[in-house]
């Protein structure tokens, strides 16, 4: 890639992370545009970054913004850890690695919100542009593609075990979870390339070494978006302007709304309390916060060593219904092996080798949070409140998934693996001891979502075609702008959003809508 020559470009890209990497390597495509990528962190030179086993290792690192939550009322008080990814590739660069789309219905929802372009069937040809399927020729897979997907050749004989243990207890397998059903124990798909990580930024960036007109801009951290009559023109980085005819935030759910409200976009009461001039009114940015939660851990003790992964530790996510739930629609509850012992805090962790743990979750929170500044200087951390399990919907769903866990962690298919449970520990337990276990042992899932997001009504902060409202020239386009989360994690559907939003803001016509050979689908 070149290297800075100027100040200015016809496209500036905040965040070098999922949807930052794809719209830098698709915009620049055309090389009369000079596009401008800028990322606070550096190249991901950190060598546990390519080791796929290692990446809980990255939480904490000097790769990882180190974000932590304000005390949380339903989780005993806790503050909660939240790792976002500051390096090149930002987030991909430190995740567990898992592809999973979501659930057709996430996105339908969406579409019947008011965002039109954003239902399933339009945003599956971005899914399979993205990506080599490298199992083979697929429907439900594109062959072409940047991203390298894989799936477990040489399972983990507790993965296994714990898959056979999902189906005695009644939950049918399914091939794929990005196929034509979601639900039930299933191998991860997952992006590793040769036995290694492969970035967001390994697959879109590194093939354009030498493309003349993108300029990455590295250790360049963004304090404000500099206004001009109701339209962006640039951003300030410590004491450099960059020019720009068009900007895009592309720095997550929690740096997109950030740069918002340091810019004086946001609501304005906050904004003058904290003595920032009002730019843009805008109360939805910060708003509508909501996150994966899971729970480390269903631990259990194991009969013998239990050998490491050859992948990344959790090899099968197992998406479940509720009991009488629809079958057809997304799944509510998820389930996790992972081959090592998984708790928070608050717990004793056995030794490496010695347990392995079935985590549990609910895959769409109905509680709502919020991101604000505590103060107008940067340098203070921003008060993150996700207000975990403040609904009830969500403590009995993930009560639910508790006892799901630990009904598939007693099958028979673990006989040979389980010598005893270790977490909760407890043969029965009340509702008021396992709800005390769940604030305990809560934790995130990595997927905040929802901060800048879109929609039609007056409380959106983007439209569906990612412009911010109030500002001309500027567009989100990242996580934050989920008006709700997916299934799953929320990185592969990133993807594909930024995808299509590089043909909206290139003025090109977006892939046709499509559906799989021979699947019919109702929105």
């Amino acid at each position: 890639m070149a290297t800075r020559r100027d100040n200015w470009f016809d496209v500036l890209i905040i965040g070098s992370g999922t949807a930052g990497a794809v719209l830098a390597a698709r915009l620049s495509a055309d090389p009369a545009r000079r596009v401008g990528l800028v990322e606070a962190g550096g190249a991901a030179t950190h060598p546990f970054i390519a080791e796929p086993a290692k990446w809980p290792l990255l939480q904490g690192s000097e790769v990882d913004w180190g974000y932590r939550t304000v005390p949380q009322v339903h989780t005993a008080g806790r503050q909660h850890d939240w790792p976002r990814g500051r390096v090149i590739g930002g987030s991909t660069a430190i995740n567990a690695m898992a592809h999973v789309r979501g659930h057709p219905s996430d996105f339908d929802r969406w579409a019947a919100a008011g965002c039109a372009g954003w239902g399933f069937a339009d945003l599956f040809p971005y899914f399979l542009k993205s990506e080599t399927y490298v199992p083979g020729p697929d429907p439900y897979h594109g062959q072409n593609g940047p991203l390298h997907l894989i799936r477990p050749t040489e399972p983990h004989p507790v993965t296994l075990a714990y898959m056979a243990a999902g189906e005695e207890r009644g939950r049918q397998p399914t091939p794929d979870h990005n196929g034509a059903r979601m639900d039930g124990p299933c191998l991860n798909t997952l992006t590793i390339k040769d036995g290694r990580r492969q970035t967001i930024a390994d697959a879109y960036l590194a093939p354009l070494r030498g493309r003349q007109n993108l300029f990455v801009l590295q250790t360049t951290e963004v304090s404000r978006l500099v206004l001009e009559n109701g339209r962006v023109t640039g951003i300030c980085a410590g004491s450099i302007t960059y020019g720009a005819d068009k900007v895009v935030l592309a720095a997550g759910a929690i740096g997109s709304p950030l740069l918002l409200l340091r810019s004086g976009i946001g609501p304005a009461d906050e904004l003058r309390a904290l003595g920032i001039a009002v730019q843009c009114d805008l109360p939805g940015v910060g708003r509508n916060l909501h996150d994966h939660l899971l729970s480390g851990g269903n631990v259990y003790r194991a009969r013998h060593t239990v050998p490491p992964s050859r992948y990344q530790n959790s090899e099968s996510l197992m998406y479940l219904h509720r009991a009488g739930a629809d079958p057809a629609a997304a799944p509510e509850m998820v389930l996790a092996c992972v081959v090592a012992p998984v708790v928070t805090e608050q717990f004793a962790a056995p030794p490496m080798g010695e347990a392995y743990t079935l985590m549990f979750g609910f895959t769409h929170p109905r509680s709502r949070g919020s991101l604000r500044l505590a103060s107008a200087d940067p340098a203070v951390p921003p008060l993150i409140d996700p207000n975990y399990l403040a609904e009830s919907y969500d403590r009995e769903v993930y009560l639910e998934a508790l006892d799901t866990a630990r009904e598939i962690g007693a099958a028979r298919a673990l006989d040979d693996w389980r010598a005893a449970e270790i977490l909760p520990g407890a043969a029965s337990l009340g509702r008021a001891d396992k709800f005390a276990f769940l604030a305990k042992a809560a934790f995130t899932h990595h997927h905040p979502v929802g901060t800048c997001r879109m929609g039609v009504d007056a409380g959106s902060v983007v439209g569906p075609g990612l412009a911010l409202r109030g500002v001309d020239g500027l567009y989100v386009c990242d996580a934050s702008v989920m008006p709700t989360i997916t299934t799953g994690p929320v990185n592969a559907a990133i993807v594909a959003m930024a995808e299509r939003f590089s043909d909206l803001l290139a003025d090109r016509v977006p892939l046709a809508p499509r559906l799989p050979h021979g699947q019919v689908h109702v929105p």
